[in-house]
C-alpha cells in the first residue's frame, strides 16, 4: 500500500513526506509545468527520482492544477488527469492514503478511492494573490471528503472549524518540525563551534535562519541591532524576496548595511543546525500578519533542536505558548533588554534542559508516526488495510 503526497513545493514538504517514507512506501508527486498541454496530457509520469536530502521518492506529475487550457480543461478535466497519474502508480488504491497539502486538490480529493489526509500548513486563504471565497469553499470539500484533517497549529484548527466548517473530530494539529538528525546528544549550555564560513565573527552572536523576507519586522531589527553594540549579527537565508511594504523594505536595506550584520545568503537545509547550534542567542524576529500569524513556526523547531536560547516576537500565535523555552518580545527595547540578561547569565537561561526534552517531540518522524495512529485511530482499523479484530 502506497501513499501518495500531493504535492510536493517547498522544504516543509520533503521533509515530512522523508519521515513518512521511513513508515510506509511513499511516493511525493512534484508539479511539472514545462509540458505544452498536448504533451502533458499523453506524458505517462513515468519519471521517477530519489530526492538525495532529505531522501524521498519523487514523481513529476504533468498537467497540475491551473496548466490546462480551453479547450483541454472541457475534454480532460485537470482533476481526472491527475487522479488518472496517481491510480497508474498506486496498488490496491482503496486503502492507499492520499496525502493531499492545498485546497486546490480538493477535486481530486472527492474522486480519489482510499483515505484522504489533508495537511494544511498555512492560512492559504489570507494569501494576497488568492481567492478567499473560493479558497473557503475548497476547504469545505476537502474537508467534507478527508478521513482525517491536520492543520499545524491551533488557529488553522479555528479556521478550519468556523470558516471550512470542518468536523471537530476529523481534526488532528499536526505541527511543523525538524530533524530528527539534528537533536542533541544531551542538553547544551553553550554554543558549538563556528561553520568554518564565519569562524571570524566575533562574539556574542545573535543568528536568525530562514528566508529573510516580507515575514520579519526588520523594523524591529534596525533599531535593535544600533542599541547592541558588543553583539554581531548573523543571517542565514535568502534575501531574494521582495517586500512590499516600504517601510520594512527601507529597514532591511539598513540592516543589510549594518557593519556589524553579515548575511550569508542561503544554505542547504541540511547545514543549517550547524549554525543554529553555534549561535549564542537565535534572534526570532516575525511580523504580525497573516498567513505567518496563523501558521506553525519551523523555525522555532530548528532552534529548539540547537538548544541555544531564543528571543522572539509574538508574531505566531503558537509562539505565545512556548514560554520558557524563548523569551517574548514586543519592541526593540525590551528586545536589547533580553539579549543584554543574557550576555550577562554567559547565554544560559537555565531552560536547556527542557528545551533539549521537548525537541524529542519535535521531530518530523515523531510527526509522521503520530500522523498514522491519529488516521488509524479515526479510520477505527488496527493496521492501514486490515479491519480490527
Amino acid at each position: 500500500m502506497t501513499w501518495n503526497l500531493l504535492q510536493i513545493s517547498d522544504v516543509l514538504d520533503l521533509e515530512f513526506g522523508s519521515a513518512l517514507s521511513e513508515l510506509v512506501p511513499l511516493t511525493a508527486w512534484k508539479p511539472d509545468r514545462t509540458l505544452s498541454p498536448w504533451k502533458a496530457l499523453l506524458s505517462s509520469s513515468r519519471q521517477e527520482t530519489l530526492h538525495a536530502d532529505p531522501p524521498v521518492r519523487v514523481r513529476a506529475l504533468p498537467l497540475m492544477r491551473g496548466f490546462a487550457r480551453t479547450p483541454f480543461k472541457q475534454l480532460l478535466p485537470s482533476s481526472a488527469v491527475i487522479t488518472r497519474r496517481l491510480l497508474e502508480h498506486t496498488a490496491s488504491p482503496a486503502s492507499a492514503p492520499l496525502l493531499c497539502t492545498v485546497p486546490y486538490f480538493a477535486p481530486v480529493a472527492e474522486r480519489w478511492p482510499g483515505p484522504v489526509v489533508y495537511w494544511l500548513t498555512d492560512l492559504i486563504a489570507a494569501y494576497g494573490g488568492a481567492d478567499r471565497q473560493q479558497v473557503e469553499a475548497l476547504d469545505r470539500r476537502l474537508c467534507r471528503r478527508a478521513t482525517l484533517v491536520c492543520p499545524n497549529s491551533a488557529r488553522l484548527a479555528d479556521y478550519l472549524r468556523e470558516a471550512a466548517l470542518c468536523d471537530p473530530q476529523k481534526i488532528y494539529i499536526l505541527p511543523n518540525a525538524t530533524r530528527q538528525a539534528n537533536l542533541l546528544p544531551s542538553p547544551s549550555t553553550a554554543p558549538a563551534a563556528l561553520p568554518l564560513d564565519v569562524e571570524n565573527l566575533p562574539r556574542p552572536i545573535v543568528g536568525v535562519i530562514g528566508n529573510l523576507a516580507g515575514n520579519m519586522d526588520w523594523r524591529l531589527l534596525s533599531p535593535l541591532i544600533d542599541t547592541t553594540p558588543t553583539f554581531s549579527w548573523l543571517f542565514v537565508g535568502p534575501t531574494s524576496m521582495a517586500i512590499p511594504d516600504p517601510a520594512q523594505r527601507a529597514a532591511r536595506e539598513a540592516v543589510m548595511a549594518h557593519p556589524r550584520a553579515r548575511f550569508l545568503g542561503p544554505r542547504p537545509y541540511g547545514q543549517l543546525a550547524s549554525y543554529a547550534r553555534a549561535f549564542d542567542v537565535a534572534m526570532l524576529p516575525y511580523r504580525r500578519h497573516e498567513p505567518t500569524y496563523s501558521g506553525s513556526s519551523t523555525r522555532f523547531y530548528e532552534h529548539l533542536a540547537a538548544g541555544r536560547p531564543m528571543v522572539a516576537t509574538r508574531g505566531f500565535e503558537e509562539l505565545l505558548h512556548k514560554e520558557p523555552l524563548l523569551k517574548l518580545i514586543d519592541q526593540p527595547h525590551e528586545a536589547a533588554a533580553a539579549l543584554h540578561a543574557l550576555a550577562a547569565d554567559s547565554f544560559n537561561d537555565g531552560h536547556a534542559e527542557a528545551r533539549w526534552h521537548a525537541s524529542e517531540e519535535g521531530t518530523w518522524q515523531a510527526r509522521a508516526q503520530s500522523l498514522l495512529k491519529a488516521l488509524e485511530s479515526r479510520l477505527e482499523w488496527g493496521k492501514l488495510g486490515q479491519p480490527a479484530a
